[in-house]
């Protein structure tokens, strides 16, 4: 089945979120014993071809993955999985989904194992209250997922599932549902966003793909100005994108890119640090700005 016909298929699926029995909400839970909070991240994922290639924003990928203990699951949102309603993945074994084309048989020949996890799945679930969050077995990981993740954590022992982005939702939705996920965090469960900040793949120089630190003026111009914001905290601009401008109209053209990143300035403590690495624009409008929120 094509990626459209899914998302179609699954837009007329009902949301399934019955409450369970209290004995199996603790026997759920007690999978994923406390720990210390782990930290967020977003991460620029940028071309799939970052999945195989060496460079600068793999490697920054690679080292933000040594400033903490390795978690017990991730739950990935990513830019790449869009639905009507909210779904998460609830299988064994997801697979690895190439959701892309034009690009070399090495990219399409690499596999990323990990397993998947119907009891995290299942918990987040529970968590979710504002809406009813739907478990399928229909999905798997898409390159907004794999392509990041196995830089971050190439054995693919860790249990992954992904979070879909509900397309008829607002950006404040997507912000406000992120704080709902806040107990994962103590539970070793690491929480990733995967999209990037300036994606506009219309207006793309490819033949300076690989021009790193190469930005149109209004792709710089909203860079530094999401920077800033993310920086000093200031949500509620980064939440009304819309109204910022002729630059972010440019930048963020559809919102599946930068969604993923207000599930993860929601989950936000107020006492923690924010900082940002790969923060370089290329191909003039495509920027691979990462965030990582982590305990002061």
């Amino acid at each position: 089945m094509k990626r459209k016909q899914f998302l179609t298929t699954l837009s007329l699926l009902p949301l399934t979120g019955t409450a369970m029995k209290l004995n199996e909400l603790n026997k759920l839970t007690s999978s994923f014993s406390s720990t210390e909070q782990l930290p967020l991240l977003f991460l620029g994922h940028g071309s799939p071809m970052n999945a195989i290639e060496e460079n600068e924003f793999t490697q920054g990928f690679r080292d933000i993955s040594t400033k903490f203990e390795k978690p017990k699951a991730i739950l990935c949102i990513s830019a790449h999985w869009e639905t009507r309603g909210t779904f998460l993945t609830a299988m064994e074994h997801p697979q690895t989904i190439h959701d892309f084309g034009g690009f070399p048989q090495a990219l399409f020949d690499v596999q990323y194992p990990a397993p998947g996890s119907p009891e995290l799945a299942q918990e987040v679930q529970q968590l979710i209250t504002s809406t009813d969050a739907g478990l399928t077995d229909k999905w798997g990981l898409d390159h907004g997922a794999w392509s990041v993740i196995r830089h971050l954590y190439p054995h693919a022992d860790i249990p992954v599932i992904e979070m879909s982005i509900d397309y008829t939702k607002g950006p404040e939705y997507h912000y406000e549902l992120g704080k709902e996920l806040a107990a994962l965090r103590r539970k070793g469960v690491l929480i990733i966003g995967s999209g990037n900040l300036v994606h506009n793949l219309r207006m793309v120089d490819w033949k300076r793909m690989n021009d790193i630190g190469y930005g149109f003026d209004w792709a710089e111009e909203a860079r530094a100005k999401m920077n800033d914001w993310i920086l000093s905290g200031n949500h509620q601009a980064l939440i009304q994108y819309e109204q910022q401008g002729s630059a972010f109209k440019l930048a963020i053209p559809s919102p599946d890119h930068y969604l993923p990143l207000l599930y993860v300035l929601g989950l936000k403590d107020t006492k923690e640090e924010i900082s940002l690495f790969n923060d370089k624009t290329m191909a003039g409008s495509l920027s691979m700005t990462s965030v990582f929120i982590h305990k002061s």
